[in-house]
């Protein structure tokens, strides 16, 4: 049977700006391992522990550039993001809305640094391990606790309660998907079996308050088209950039129709993509990927 070539599909995405230029712009140079973590393209300090099973005795290597992708992101999510970091002005200031170990703040803050840039980076996680990994991996790379914050909760486009998988072991699911507005049966049910987390849900508004924002970056698990559409006074008042993981045709075919209408434009894109089985529906591989620019800011 003909094996999909996803590493061509990779590479095939769809820009007005050359994606790796930007991201070969962006890779630091003689970088030195670290005996105890796996140090990418950028000089960011991972800990193997994070993604047992994928990262088990890296340790100690130096990643070359991704492409057209690496274990964690494709060409275009690197370059959407590092994008970003281009049009930052004295401060650049990044929020992460399912930030997991905080991929993404780590990622452009250490950019954004090497610049001669102040970071401000924001995060939000439902995972509590995964909110541990974040602390310790902002901390490994060199961030203080005042240039950043990890919020254990849940990104809504309204304030509530939402029920978040206990995932038992961290690191060993990444794909996670809260019940928004749980009742109090519901809450009660787990709180009695220990099966979920009762979190906050954590508005945009609340996140960002007044100040502008460089990177938005949105990989929520499928929610991403309904949090845009219901937050878009406020991404429209604030933010400059975003950077969206898509986990459907849909979700993609709808964020284009609600930003595009509301004067957005789109920088990159990579559709997400599919395997096609005989005889059976096809099945989602790999997320794809959207870079929008808001021309008001």
């Amino acid at each position: 049977m003909w094996q999909q070539d996803y590493g061509a599909l990779f590479a095939n995405c769809s820009a007005i700006f050359d994606p790796r230029e930007t991201v070969e712009r962006h890779a630091a140079a003689d970088l030195t391992p670290h005996p105890r973590y796996l140090t990418n393209f950028l000089g960011v300090r991972i800990d193997p522990k994070f993604f047992p099973g994928i990262l088990d005795g890296r340790a100690g290597e130096v990643e070359p550039l991704p492409l057209p992708a690496n274990w964690h992101a494709d060409l275009a999510e690197w370059a959407a993001a590092l994008r970003t970091v281009d049009f930052a002005r004295s401060t650049f200031r990044a929020i992460e809305l399912g930030c997991g170990w905080a991929c993404w703040l780590n990622c452009t803050g250490v950019a954004a640094r090497r610049l001669g840039l102040q970071v401000e980076l924001i995060g939000v996680e439902g995972d509590s391990g995964h909110v541990q990994f974040a602390h310790e991996a902002l901390g490994a790379n060199g961030f203080s606790s005042s240039e950043y914050r990890i919020s254990h909760g849940i990104a809504a486009p309204r304030v509530g309660k939402a029920l978040f998988p206990n995932a038992g072991t961290s690191g060993t699911d990444w794909g996670a998907q809260p019940v928004f507005d749980a009742g109090a049966a519901e809450v009660a049910i787990a709180k009695a079996r220990g099966s979920h987390h009762v979190l906050d849900m954590i508005p945009f508004s609340t996140l960002a308050g007044s100040t502008p924002v460089d990177l938005l970056h949105i990989d929520i698990q499928g929610g991403e088209a309904a949090l845009v559409r219901e937050s878009l006074p406020d991404l429209n008042r604030l933010v400059r950039r975003m950077v969206i993981g898509t986990h459907s045709r849909a979700i993609e075919g709808a964020l284009m129709d609600t930003l595009t209408g509301a004067g957005w434009i789109l920088e990159i894109e990579r559709p997400a993509i599919y395997r096609l089985p005989e005889g059976a529906a096809p099945v989602l591989v790999v997320d794809g990927l959207q870079g929008w620019a808001n021309p008001r800011l």
